[in-house]
């Protein structure tokens, strides 16, 4: 399974292309819709969410409500793009209106000023562009294909929040996965401990009036995953390094551990390490999960447990200080558009790249060219690693 997205922020629309589905999936643009509705959510977002109601158009690899095997192309319209025909278009326009909304001021902590640099641009538009977050409409799209392959082999994956702008929330134990799923979806901000909300709603009331931006920490848990996803013999095959790699690209990600994460760092070896445990019932288990449902790069049958740090939206409504590409003087930064924070938004970005990761690696490792031959493979495997 392998996938492209391409589109601008202000384009006509954003594509996406997957490859390797297998025939036979029950998809329908509802499923994807579902999630993409639930990126534009969340309390704190801003005014861009009240222009764009997402929703996808399949033009190739589904028929009758079902995938064929072929490549399948995904499009989102880009409403708002109506606004910017003439500073968008494809063809060549006059330098008059060439210089309608030209950014020559790059914002801190934002692709513009090193995208500038790099492919040599006038008009930091371009990096913008292409570098904002609403690429990651596109990756939603293709994790929702990717979470439907996984629901059909009984693997449930779900988000929360678990901290918020420096304020941790006390998540309550052994909460399963559907019982994440289920609270989370409760909350505007995306925790599953309710009686922290009102205190986060009113937190991110302030900082929008501050006209700053928070960050924070969110967890993807994932259950259900066949043992042995991944591989030891190459550093590139190790699935949790592959992850890893996928939320950080999203945008303003900028760490992720699993498990313990940095924490084992301050413990002994015997309070990190899982011990093994086995069952004619469950086969082989562990007692704890500290290593976040890994050993070796390897899947170990444990749920996954892998948490994403979010920087701050980088776009202030009381502007850092910049530098005018053109002049070299001072200036402050321009303000495109922005939200207080966009934490709840992006747990669903990291869910949906690591439901993708993990369905590249199953159609990976097992036969795949139709359903009903994945779901025959996954259950074997299943009984086999049980038994072993």
């Amino acid at each position: 399974m392998r996938y492209l997205t391409a589109g601008e922020s202000h384009g006509p629309r954003l594509t996406a292309i997957i490859e390797g589905i297998p025939a036979g999936l029950p998809l329908t643009a509802e499923d994807i819709n579902e999630d993409l509705k639930r990126r534009q959510g969340g309390y704190g977002r801003g005014g861009r969410m009240k222009i764009e109601s997402d929703h996808v158009v399949f033009t190739s690899g589904v028929r009758h409500g079902k995938t064929t095997g072929a490549p399948i192309t995904m499009d989102v319209i880009n409403k708002d793009h109506q606004k910017w025909l003439d500073i968008m278009s494809a063809e060549d326009i006059e330098d008059k209106l060439k210089s309608k909304r030209k950014i020559t001021h790059p914002r801190p902590g934002h692709a513009d000023l090193v995208g500038g640099i790099k492919y040599r641009f006038d008009d930091l538009r371009n990096s913008l562009e292409r570098s904002s977050a609403r690429e990651t409409t596109m990756r939603v799209a293709v994790g929702a294909v990717a979470k439907r392959i996984l629901a059909e082999l009984d693997i449930e994956i779900a988000n929360h929040v678990v901290i918020f702008g420096g304020k941790e929330i006390n998540v309550p134990e052994n909460l399963t996965v559907s019982e994440i799923k289920k609270l989370a979806a409760q909350s505007e901000v995306s925790i599953v401990n309710q009686e922290r909300e009102q205190e986060i709603k009113d937190y991110i009331d302030q900082i929008k009036r501050d006209g700053d931006t928070i960050g924070g920490v969110v967890e993807t848990v994932v259950g259900g995953v066949p043992v042995g996803l991944g591989s030891y013999v190459q550093w590139d095959r190790k699935l949790d390094a592959r992850l890893a790699q996928a939320v950080v690209s999203i945008n303003a990600f900028k760490g992720v551990e699993f498990g313990l994460g940095f924490k084992a760092g301050h413990l002994k070896g015997s309070q990190v390490m899982d011990e093994i445990l086995w069952s004619s019932e469950d086969g082989y288990t562990r007692r704890t999960n500290n290593l976040g449902g890994f050993e070796g790069g390897m899947t170990n049958g444990q749920p996954i447990i892998v948490r994403g740090v979010m920087k701050p939206i980088p776009t202030l409504y009381k502007p850092l200080m910049s530098v005018d590409i053109e002049t070299h003087e001072p200036y402050k930064a321009t303000v495109e558009r922005s939200d207080p924070t966009a934490l709840p938004a992006a747990g669903v970005v990291m869910e949906a790249v690591v439901a993708t990761v993990l369905t590249q690696e199953i159609l990976e490792k097992f036969s795949s060219d139709n359903l009903e031959e994945l779901k025959e493979a996954v259950a074997k495997h299943r009984e086999y690693t049980k038994n072993y």
